[in-house]
């Protein structure tokens, strides 16, 4: 008996007759190819595989499956070379491998001859060992990029993997705790992570319990390795020698950063329900269950949801976060910046901080200094290409870019209360024309906390990085000039970061990012990063140029080590070129300097790599900052190049 999951495929295969076959083609009369050639020319190259498993049947508890492959224009694909069942699991319910155990995933077999059915359909006959139908039964698909039989056209990887119950029907009951679409708002979609394979699945379906058994490893086991990879408890890999300190940083040891509530995942609480020694070790690295160390001693996990109920272990893992967003979101800011000229040689600006409460009314700032960490302010001229340092030279006249108005719960110097407001005067600042007739302040706020309160700041006392807010003013009385924020997609640094990661808090106040740093233009809310620019300076910040400390290339050099960056829809709304029209040098080395366009695309692609190209167009890499400033609009990278985020490399012709 067949057993048909998609009624989709039946419409398919009903116009298949009229569809040109990718990787045969058609003869151009409409008749059959010459006898060397059958069905003709090739069709063009395969931008996008699309597989999906539309046939699962049984004979004998041996299962064959049907997989369909099309292109990005849902044409059939045939020919395909390198596609193979790579894992079939089975679904072992929870506490069937043993009380309090998780449902586990068991390996029962993989496939890699097929039969090519000619129509985009393949097909694989499956030897199975331990196949029970009543269980669930998962089918892992690869199709690894390759040329096809033709020899000519090329098929990019792809993978899927679905699950059916034991007749080949759409399965009763999965383990769904975690989604693709979670992992995926920090890692890029379609690109692989440690090995090549590039789905969430694909991973769950090797890292079985049994694999960590077999090995002697617990490690291996998905449940224990997923945890390990994120948290920096202990080192990870094959050699026990990778460290998770980037994503540890990141994540926080915030449980509900991947485990959300979701109608699509039935078991996506799965993880306060059934606590298992394999998992838990994960992060408890001073835990021996086997000995008792750290722990009553466990021979299996039968007696764990004794003391570890689902409502105990999920305060315990989230609270903190869950009472810091509370206090986050119960006070807030507002600031003013009014640019003042009392001679030519003298002008300044002057900064009010009103706080606010959850409904933004605003609080006397007397009642709450006291309770206040820190109130960071950094003052910068020229949104659009700041003039200023991240610190003033001795000699330059310039004020400080950065001032704390408030630290430890006292007032500082020059700081004064008017109205209940915090009012501060910026001197000499370095007014000009353009973009320079604009003023900017950033403004971080640290509050000293006790879980969801804020309380008085004494030493020890534990601090959380509340909202920050961003201020603008021109010495003409004219309307600010700003950044523009139209380039980077703000949504894809909360989705990874989130919204209590206090980023660089320690060295500054610590800024979250939230809508607070929101601005209206044209009618529509928009928020960027333009306020991260008061310090990423084209002069870079604290390090000066060895860094790279520009925001034009901090972002990508930071990412890119990392191995974040895969592809530029990940970070970018757009690419706003014409914004380089009002650039200068940036800091590129310790005291040299490079054109604006070369640094930004360099930050990526290397100096090294592109300084030969760059130069022949007139481009200046670590140069003085004379050369490289004079000749900041002298590039003429875009006459050929025509960069988009779905294609960057894209080139004029």
């Amino acid at each position: 008996m067949m057993n048909i999951k998609h009624t989709k495929i039946a419409l398919l295969l009903a116009m298949s007759a009229s569809m040109t076959l990718v990787g045969c083609g058609s003869g151009s009369d409409g008749e059959d190819g010459d006898a060397g050639n059958p069905g003709g020319e090739p069709a063009e190259t395969i931008q996008t595989l699309n597989l999906d498993i539309t046939d699962v049947t049984y004979q004998d508890n041996k299962p064959t499956v049907t997989v369909f492959a099309t292109n990005q224009s849902d044409l059939p694909i045939v020919g395909l070379t390198e596609i193979e069942v790579k894992k079939v699991v089975q679904l072992i319910p929870a506490g069937a491998s043993g009380a309090g155990n998780a449902a586990q995933w068991q390996y029962i077999g993989s496939q890699d001859a097929f039969t090519d059915l000619g129509n985009g359909k393949y097909t694989f006959t499956i030897d199975v060992e331990g196949f029970n139908s009543e269980l669930t039964q998962r089918y892992n698909v690869i199709s690894s990029a390759s040329t096809l039989l033709d020899g000519v056209t090329t098929a990019p990887r792809a993978e899927i993997t679905e699950d059916f119950d034991g007749e080949g029907y759409t399965a009763k009951y999965t383990k769904n705790v975690v989604s693709d679409a979670t992992c995926n708002s920090c890692h890029a979609e379609g690109e692989s992570i440690y090995h090549s394979y590039t789905d969430l699945t694909t991973c769950i379906s090797c890292h079985t319990n049994e694999m960590a058994i077999e090995k002697d490893k617990v490690q291996v086991d998905f449940s224990h390795l997923i945890h390990n990879v994120h948290n920096n408890a202990k080192m990870y890999g094959r050699n026990l020698d990778k460290s998770a300190e980037a994503a540890h940083a990141l994540v926080q040891d915030n449980c509900s950063t991947c485990h959300v509530e979701s109608e699509q995942l039935t078991e996506w609480n799965n993880w306060t329900r059934i606590p298992t020694m394999e998992t838990c070790s994960s992060c408890h690295t001073d835990i021996d269950f086997k000995t008792g160390e750290g722990h009553s001693q466990q021979a299996d996990n039968s007696n764990c949801v004794a003391c570890h109920n689902a409502s105990w272990t999920e305060t315990l893992h989230i609270s903190a976060f869950s009472e810091k967003q509370t206090l986050i979101n119960q006070y807030g800011m507002s600031a003013m910046l009014v640019a003042n000229k009392a001679t030519d040689d003298d002008m300044s600006a002057t900064l009010s901080v009103t706080l606010t409460d959850a409904n933004g009314t605003a609080i006397d700032a007397t009642t709450l200094v006291s309770k206040i960490q820190r109130i960071e302010t950094i003052t910068n001229v020229g949104p659009n290409f700041p003039i200023m340092g991240y610190n003033a030279s001795p000699g330059s006249g310039l004020a400080k870019i950065s001032k704390d108005l408030v630290k430890v719960g006292q007032l500082q110097t020059d700081v004064s209360i008017v109205d209940g407001k915090l009012v501060y005067t910026i001197a000499s600042l370095p007014f000009g024309s353009g973009d320079t007739d604009t003023a900017f302040s950033f403004i971080g706020l640290e509050m000293c906390s006790n879980g969801n309160e804020a309380i008085d700041c004494v030493d020890g006392v534990d601090t959380t990085s509340m909202k920050a807010e961003l201020a603008h003013a021109t010495l003409s009385g004219d309307t600010p000039s700003y950044r523009h924020i139209d380039s980077v997609n703000f949504g894809s640094c909360e989705s990874c970061h989130g919204e209590t990661f206090e980023l660089h808090k320690g060295y500054h106040a610590g800024f979250i990012m939230t809508e607070q740093l929101g601005r209206e233009l044209n009618g529509k809310m928009t928020v960027g990063v333009d306020g991260c620019v008061t310090c990423h300076t084209p002069d870079g910040t604290y390090a000066s140029g060895g860094n790279q400390g520009a925001l034009e290339m901090k972002l990508h050099s930071v990412h890119g080590e990392q191995g974040i960056i895969k592809d530029c829809t990940q970070c970018h709304d757009d690419f706003n070129l014409d914004a380089f029209k009002v650039k200068g040098a940036l800091a590129t080395s310790a005291g040299l300097y490079t054109t604006p366009i070369t640094a930004t695309c360099a930050s990526c692609h290397g100096f090294d790599e592109i300084s030969q190209h760059a130069t022949s167009q007139g481009a200046i890499v670590n140069g003085s900052y004379q050369e490289a400033n004079d000749a900041a609009q002298l590039e003429t990278c875009f006459y050929c190049h025509a960069p988009t985020i779905e294609n960057h490399t894209e080139v004029k012709f």
